[in-house]
């Protein structure tokens, strides 16, 4: 579920008035969680904040027509996603083209190496954890961003869809080729633990 900002009619009367202090209440309970998406989106922290500032500075000027179809916080992190995206079509090596063809594309046979012998403290040490964030960025946008809203962020498939304007169809089938793809990076590298693993065993 996306991390619920407690707000009241009257909270909301006050955002779209303008109210800085209300704002900054805003800014406060949902910054963390929306630069950390932005991190694991786009690789640098740099980037990061960009995205975070635009984010704010357009949810600002937005509030007045804010209309409450969805939830304050789907809204916020659509706007999120959005901004991430749009700094990512500024990259150059940027295919839209090819990011949509591989979020539908299922022809794909991922070799799948059986991990159960490794101990749990190699699932959880910081090389691996460092891993799992250089293989996500290897995944297409659309299928990061739906593995990050997901899997990272905590949200439901219907939420993600919210977010995402897509069905939720969409959403199950993206996540499904996202794990897959990055249980097959990493069988690479686990595999090689593996070896070494029963080597000094």
């Amino acid at each position: 579920m996306i991390e619920s900002v407690n707000f009241t009619a009257a909270f909301l009367a006050k955002l779209q008035a303008g109210d800085r202090h209300t704002f900054a209440e805003l800014v406060e309970k949902t910054s963390g969680s929306i630069f950390n998406l932005g991190l694991r989106m786009l690789g640098n922290e740099q980037d990061a904040e960009d995205m975070l500032q635009e984010t704010y500075l357009k949810a600002y000027k937005a509030l007045p027509g804010f209309e409450n179809r969805s939830s304050l916080n789907t809204w916020l992190y659509r706007i999120a996603v959005n901004e991430a995206l749009l700094q990512l079509r500024k990259r150059k090596n940027f295919s839209e083209t090819d990011d949509l063809r591989a979020a539908e594309d299922d022809d794909q046979e991922l070799e799948i190496i059986d991990w159960c012998c490794l101990p749990e403290s190699e699932f959880i040490s910081e090389e691996t954890v460092r891993k799992l964030s250089e293989a996500a960025l290897q995944l297409t946008p659309s299928l990061r961003m739906v593995f990050l809203l997901r899997d990272v962020q905590g949200f439901t498939t219907s939420e993600t869809a919210d977010v995402l304007q897509i069905n939720e169809d969409a959403v199950k089938t993206r996540l499904v080729r996202a794990r897959a793809k990055l249980r097959n990076e990493l069988s690479d590298y686990f595999g090689e633990r593996l070896k070494g693993y029963q080597k000094n065993a």
